[in-house]
């Protein structure tokens, strides 16, 4: 049984920055692709970033490029997501997520996830 438990969401103001962590127990984290997803208020989830397992591949939403950072410590089972430059539009719930397949086998869909955490606030001010 996998875990996964998020931290470090919070209220920050436009153009400040944020990292979200990803703690993964039960497993080891270099067999898991990992991904972030988010969902706004009254909005559905969506896909934000995800990393293979040994983190040489990366796909970002376009909404995140060039802010977002997704990175990975599997000797530490850990995952991040450093979000720079954050705009009142990235206020959401913020969820990590895995799964056993392999990059080729995953893409945007949550659908493809089998592993969810709890989620953590985000809250941009503008």
């Amino acid at each position: 049984q996998v875990q996964l438990v998020e931290s470090g969401g919070g209220l920050v103001q436009a153009g400040d920055s944020l990292r979200l962590s990803c703690k993964a127990s039960g497993r080891s984290m270099s067999d898991i692709t990992m991904g972030w997803f988010r969902q706004p208020p009254g909005k559905e989830r969506e896909f934000v970033a995800r990393m293979s397992m040994d983190g040489a591949r990366t796909d970002y939403a376009d909404s995140v490029k060039g802010r977002f950072t997704i990175s990975r410590d599997n000797a530490k089972n850990t995952m991040f997501l450093l979000m720079n430059n954050l705009e009142p539009g990235d206020t959401a719930i913020y969820y990590c997520a895995g799964t056993s397949r392999p990059w080729t086998m995953t893409g945007a869909s949550a659908l493809g996830f089998l592993y969810w955490g709890q989620g953590t606030q985000v809250t941009v001010s503008s």
